[in-house]
């Protein structure tokens, strides 16, 4: 039987407002939506649920709102087995929202209100230590405040835990902060944010990936949709190609492959068969509606996987 891993995720929780629509308003304009689905998201979440599915024992470490989203929200970890120890409600403020907007062709457009994420401090990392020294790896976005992003960073290069970095929403980053991160998890968007160069095909990729292994990170993982993703360290790089799938929303795919990738890395899978199988959960996950409701569990998984393979 492969290693439990215990998965600690320090970061967002949102709640998800979805319209599927045929075209966007112009300014001063009302049109019909097609449909409407609300969910529980945010990537931090989004990323302890996948990890959850695929078998770990999770541990949050988020804010949320004194909103009626607040309690729904750490319910909804508690009922999917999710240690909700360090979720705490912050007083006076929202819980973070997302208005999803969906084409025909599921491609997603996403505007994030943070709310109580911003309320995330490096104080309450210190609150939850024990319990992320008890941590394979340490998951973290860019949906709560940098500064606690790049504490965190260093509390688990401190203690030896492996770190994966999701730097996502894209924001200019200090990249001297990120030296020694084990994993930096960027797709094509956010690559080019950060480098200020260009992804759209794999040779650029490759140039944005050799940029960020030179400011320290160990390795560098772009995700390119449905092109498969690009897996980059000192020693070279590798393609791995996408999955087939019908796909109808892509909403969370990206959390979908990050919270995967930490659970086979941390039952002992090598780390390019970690980032394929990734690649066919993150692929799964887009053809559901939303974002965790769309996630699979992991026998659903394995049978998809041994299918394929």
């Amino acid at each position: 039987m492969a290693h439990r891993p215990k998965i600690a995720v320090v970061g967002s929780a949102n709640i998800d407002l979805t319209t599927f629509t045929n075209q966007f308003p112009k300014p001063g304009e009302t049109i019909f939506g097609q449909r409407f689905d609300l969910g529980f998201g945010g990537k931090g979440a989004n990323q302890a649920v996948a990890a959850r599915l695929c078998g770990a024992e999770v541990f949050m470490v988020a804010r949320v709102g004194d909103d009626l989203f607040g309690p729904a929200t750490i319910e909804n970890f508690r009922k999917l087995g999710i240690d909700t120890t360090h979720v705490k409600q912050i007083e006076g403020l929202s819980s973070g929202v997302a208005p999803i907007f969906v084409e025909p062709n599921g491609q997603n457009r996403i505007l994030v209100v943070k709310g109580a994420n911003d309320a995330l401090k490096p104080a309450d990392v210190d609150a939850a230590a024990e319990t992320l020294k008890a941590a394979d790896c340490i998951v973290l976005q860019f949906e709560i405040p940098l500064e606690t992003v790049y504490y965190t960073i260093q509390f688990a290069r401190r203690h030896g835990i492996r770190c994966i970095l999701n730097p996502a929403p894209a924001q200019s980053v200090e990249l001297s902060e990120l030296k020694g991160l084990d994993y930096f998890v960027p797709n094509e968007s956010e690559a080019e944010t950060i480098t200020a160069q260009s992804a759209k095909d794999l040779a650029d990729a490759k140039k944005c990936a050799q940029q960020l292994l030179a400011s320290g990170v160990k390795r560098v993982i772009i995700t390119l949709g449905a092109n498969g993703s690009l897996l980059a360290s000192a020693d070279g790089s590798e393609h791995l190609p996408p999955f087939q799938v019908n796909s109808v929303d892509s909403s969370g795919a990206g959390d979908a492959f990050i919270g995967s990738f930490a659970v086979f890395l941390g039952e002992g899978v090598p780390e390019r068969e970690a980032v394929r199988r990734a690649n066919l959960y993150a692929a799964l996950s887009t053809t559901g509606v939303g974002t965790q409701k769309s996630f699979y569990d992991r026998a659903r998984f394995d049978d998809e996987l041994d299918a394929r393979s």
